[in-house]
């Protein structure tokens, strides 16, 4: 089977590929994450991509576009809740691995964001599979959830960058949402808060 594998990040990959290649596939990887913000991090998550491409001798595809950050906030459009705002990102996340795979001539599709305990696990297999309708392929499903502790001691052991979040501002806002309040409330109790208008 020909199967391209859309990469959300380096750490998500290693358990991945370690079933495939057990199953006997060899996947040609693929990187296209405009959901990742800001720059810096997006950045930092490619370095560590290249660096598991090259210990794993794995093929990427890394898509033209690059950093496109308004592609993202067009496609997610007002629905910054996550239960709207990451299904519209699976949609162009996987619609573009989609497009890729049946332009390379691959068989079949399928991504990392299926070894996530953090994502909405169904919606994307549902979006995989409607797309791979769409596109004349296979969406290639497998739970990789249950290597989740196995990838986190691989990337540890590797020394690979691990994110402390799924990539979009909204998800950073969640992960450090106590942060913030904390921040708020220690700059509130040092003085009365500035309003607009104020003097």
């Amino acid at each position: 089977m020909n199967l391209l594998l859309h990469i959300c990040c380096g750490p998500c990959a290693l358990y991945p590929l370690e079933v495939l290649r057990d199953e006997g596939i060899v996947p040609v990887g693929y990187f296209f994450n405009p959901n990742i913000h800001p720059f810096r991090e997006y950045e930092r998550r490619v370095e560590a991509l290249r660096t598991v491409a090259a210990s794993c001798h794995l093929e990427m595809i890394w898509d033209s576009r690059g950093y496109d950050i308004n592609m993202w906030f067009r496609a997610v459009g007002s629905d910054t809740e996550q239960k709207l705002r990451c299904p519209a990102c699976y949609e162009m996340r996987l619609e573009a691995a989609a497009e890729t795979a049946a332009a390379s001539g691959m068989d079949a599709f399928s991504t990392t964001l299926l070894y996530s305990r953090y994502q909405q696990h169904q919606a994307i297999r549902d979006t995989g599979v409607r797309l791979a309708r769409r596109h004349g392929l296979k969406f290639f499903y497998r739970d990789f959830r249950q290597g989740w502790q196995r990838g986190i001691e691989m990337a540890v052991k590797s020394g690979i960058y691990r994110q402390p979040y799924c990539g979009c501002v909204f998800s950073e806002r969640e992960r450090y949402g106590a942060r913030e309040k904390r921040l708020a409330a220690s700059l509130a109790s040092e003085g009365r808060a500035g309003r607009p208008g104020e003097s």
